[in-house]
Order: structure tokens, then C-alpha cells, then sequence
């Protein structure tokens, strides 16, 4: 999670979560309550620093017995949903009656006081993630109890809420950003085939896209078994083919033959490129790379075609690692030539740290990487 997240936990946050918890805590003092989490320390905690906080403070204020206490958390949750017009009509196009930042602090109560008292977690996880995303509170359950939180899984994703059917996909993800690792789904992923057989087809968007993103993680460590998954899906519906091709992407940035073989990649021997120019042959950060060339197609007939480019980033030992950016997926008429310019921003952000010095940029053509070509990042 970014840093900067946790100045969410404000004022106004803890005013509106400190009025709900005075509908379910006899004489709850939120005075007291506020002042015991915002304390000397509190503005040199980070992000997950911070939800831990609250979790330790909230629990001097609900019931000792933990079964009691999650009572009172769902009592909390259906204060939420009665205060709804129709919670009939919440679905993933309104994903989050409670926000995350909510969200984060009842799951955490859970993962924190709830790890040896499995029969009543599984209740309170089943009730929060119908409310707000509850897939991270999930892997430390897994880790710890591999066979029954599999079960429990397969059995949600027959679940009627959209959003306990999502987090049968979502809480197994071998690879979940920021999530605590499982190591015995990346090294077997099988337990997880079943739950996103009964969830590919989905009429929730959001399951289908937590359905394309935990195949997507299983193919960074089993591409044979994703290929053999999308050959028995192909076919099945639009859905399952969209499932299919996103949960794909890492294999097709890669190139994977048989992947691109799959979703109708034609042959590029009669394809190529000409007239490469960098017209940035210095890019100061901040600013963008420009490059242009022309696509031939040499085939009397349209072919169908993937088109990329890659970045060869200067890394701080001096090294150059690629990342691989998408242009267009389209086809492209028979004896064709067609001009590309493309620009790549090297604006500042939180997520890339940027070192100056050469840099290179490749054209990718249905996963078929064609020459590099060299320009410099300055300060």
C-alpha cells in the first residue's frame, strides 16, 4: 500500500467510524477512543503501522471474548445495510458500502484475534466482504489452514453475493499484491482450478476480473497449466474468452508461441518494420520519449496482429530490464503500410524510480521483439 494512504485515517474518517460505533458500544466514549489512537506516535506511523493501532485500540473497546466482540461487528454491519434505500440493488457497479480505509481495520481485527477461532472468522469474513474487499484478512487463514479455507472457498463461490464469490477467486490469488505469500498454491495451484471453473462465467464483471487476474498470477508459475485451461474454456462464451485472453496478458507480453496461436496471432513472416526513428533522441524526466516507424504488411490478406513496444530501463547496477507497453491489437489490411508515433512519458511517479543514463526502445510484434534502438534519459 502507498505511504501516502495512511492520512486517510483523519478527523473526518474517525468522526463518521466513532458515530457507528456508538450504535453497538454500550457508553462507547469516542472521545477516549480517538485520544488513545491519535497519540504522540502517531504521526510517525505508517500506513499498515496505523491500522494495527486502531485494531489494538478498538479492541480495549469491544467485548474480551473474540466471539462476542465479531457479534458486535456484525450488528455494526447491519446498521450499514439498514441504513441503505435498497440493499437489494448494491452490486459491483458500486463496489464498497464501506470504505476501505473501514474495511482495513475489520479485517485486521479478524486476521489479529481471530486465527484459532476459525468457525467464527469464517462468519465474519463471509458478513465484511459482502460490505467492503476482504482478501488480504484470507492468505494467513490459508497458510494456516490450507484444506478447509479451500473448501470454504469453493463452497463461496456458489455463494448468492457477488462479493463472497469474488473473494473465493481473489483470496487465493497465488501472487495478491501485498498480500502475505502462499507459497503451497504458487508451487501447486490445483485446489484453486475448481473455484474459477464455477466462477469464469460469472455475471458479475468483478468476480470475472479476479478470475482473469488469479490465472494471470498461476501462468507466472504454471504456464502449461493456464494453456490448458483456455483450450478447454475457448469457445464457451464471450465472457469466458475475455476471462481468458486477460489472464493471458503476462504470456502474451511474453510472446508465448502457443498462447499467440490461441487468440488468432497470425505469422509475422510477411510482416515488418521500416524507417525506426527516435525523435527524442534525449528525454529529460519528466518529459516523454517520442518514436514513430511504419508497419508493413507484405500478406495480400488482413492479418491480425499484436502490436507492442518495449522499454529497456537503466537499472541502479547498470543493467537494463524491460517492461512491455501495448500499441494496438487489431488487424491490419493486406499490402498495407501504416505510420505509428508513439510517445512514453517519463513523468515521476511513486512507483518507478528512475536512473539516468541509456536507455533503448524495441518494436513487438506478435510477441516477436525487433531491433533496439538507443536514446538517453537526463536530469
Amino acid at each position: 500500500m502507498a505511504e501516502s494512504f495512511k492520512n486517510r485515517y483523519n478527523e473526518r474518517f474517525f468522526d463518521k467510524f466513532t458515530k457507528d460505533l456508538e450504535l453497538v458500544i454500550d457508553d462507547f466514549d469516542a472521545c477516549e477512543f480517538v485520544s488513545q489512537i491519535m497519540d504522540d506516535e502517531w504521526e510517525n506511523k505508517g500506513y499498515k503501522q496505523r491500522i494495527m493501532h486502531i485494531t489494538t485500540i478498538l479492541k480495549k473497546f469491544l467485548p474480551t471474548d473474540y466471539k462476542e466482540a465479531i457479534a458486535k461487528i456484525l450488528e455494526l454491519l447491519d446498521y450499514v445495510k439498514s441504513a441503505l434505500p435498497d440493499f437489494s440493488k448494491v452490486d459491483d457497479k458500486n463496489f464498497g458500502l464501506l470504505t476501505l480505509e473501514y474495511g482495513a481495520i475489520l479485517d485486521n481485527y479478524v486476521e489479529q484475534y481471530g486465527m484459532d477461532d476459525y468457525e467464527t472468522s469464517m462468519k465474519a469474513i463471509e458478513k465484511i466482504t459482502q460490505f467492503t474487499s476482504c482478501e488480504f484478512v484470507t492468505h494467513p487463514f490459508i497458510v494456516k489452514y490450507q484444506d478447509k479455507m479451500m473448501n470454504q472457498m469453493l463452497v463461496w463461490s456458489k455463494h448468492e453475493h457477488w462479493g463472497v464469490r469474488r473473494l473465493a477467486s481473489e483470496g487465493c490469488r497465488p501472487r495478491l499484491p501485498w498480500a502475505m505469500a502462499l507459497p503451497n498454491l504458487k508451487d501447486n495451484p490445483a485446489p484453486i482450478i475448481p473455484i474459477l471453473e464455477n466462477l469464469k462465467n460469472d455475471p458479475s464483471r468483478f468476480v470475472r476480473l479476479s478470475v482473469a487476474n488469479n490465472l494471470n498470477d498461476i501462468s507466472k508459475d504454471h504456464p502449461a497449466t493456464v494453456i490448458e485451461l483456455v483450450k478447454r474454456w475457448k469457445g464457451e462464451s464471450e465472457e469466458v474468452e475475455w476471462v481468458s485472453k486477460h489472464g493471458c496478458r503476462t504470456l502474451l507480453k511474453q510472446g508465448n508461441p502457443e498462447v499467440m496461436k490461441l487468440f488468432g496471432f497470425d505469422s509475422i513472416e510477411n510482416i515488418c518494420i521500416e524507417n525506426f526513428q527516435i525523435l527524442t533522441p534525449e528525454v529529460r524526466v519528466g518529459n516523454s520519449l517520442k518514436f514513430s516507424f511504419n508497419l508493413l504488411n507484405n500478406n495480400d490478406k488482413k492479418t491480425k496482429i499484436r502490436l507492442e513496444y518495449g522499454v529497456y530501463y537503466q537499472k541502479a547496477n547498470g543493467t537494463l530490464a524491460k517492461k512491455v507497453h501495448k500499441i494496438s491489437e487489431k488487424e491490419y489490411t493486406g499490402n498495407s503500410v501504416t505510420g505509428i508515433i508513439r510517445k512514453h512519458s517519463f513523468r515521476v511517479v511513486t512507483t518507478r524510480k528512475f536512473h539516468l543514463g541509456l536507455h533503448q526502445v524495441a518494436v513487438i510484434i506478435n510477441g516477436n521483439e525487433f531491433q533496439k534502438h538507443d536514446f538517453e534519459l537526463i536530469g
